[in-house]
């Protein structure tokens, strides 16, 4: 690494450790993205976790599109589509040119799950899908009081539409 790219890494670091968090939009608390997989709700094992934010790396190596799921402990009395696009917009998810990115939600006291699409990706992952992967592979082990196997589920399913 030369001096000049040191200096460079180092300028961008420090601008970007100066600049304040934005505020989430009125009314909504949103957990802090920090990585592409935010367990707010603390329903991920560390294994399956840190093994599925390696699959949504290389998702996101191979397709470009981006993929996040965030577990929430709350709502906070919104429904969860509004929560979720607000969410969305809020984070970036997906390249903003695209506007091609995926956020998978569950929110497990309000007993709630939601797939987020951006438009740019409605093709590949459309309503009807989503909701297939919600009732197919999500659902089944939430019922069984398994959370982070039907997240891990319901991921491939969103991973199988949206990675090819």
């Amino acid at each position: 690494m030369t001096l000049r790219t040191l200096l460079l890494c180092g300028a961008l670091a420090a601008c970007s450790a100066a600049t304040p968090p934005k505020a989430p939009p009125a009314g909504y608390e949103f957990p802090q993205l920090s990585g592409r997989v935010v367990d707010a709700a603390d329903v991920l094992p560390q294994t399956p976790e840190a093994r599925l934010a390696a699959q949504l790396a290389s998702v996101e190596m191979r397709t470009k599109h981006q993929f996040v799921v965030v577990t929430v402990k709350s709502l906070g009395g919104h429904d969860i589509a509004d929560y979720g696009r607000t969410l969305g917009n809020f984070w970036g998810v997906g390249r903003k040119a695209f506007n091609d990115g995926v956020l998978l939600i569950v929110a497990p006291n309000e007993r709630e799950v939601r797939i987020e699409v951006g438009k740019g990706l409605e093709k590949a992952l459309t309503n009807d899908e989503a909701a297939m992967i919600i009732e197919q592979s999500i659902i089944p082990h939430f019922k069984a009081s398994d959370l982070a196997g039907g997240i891990l589920a319901g991921s491939e399913g969103i991973i199988r539409e949206i990675g090819s």
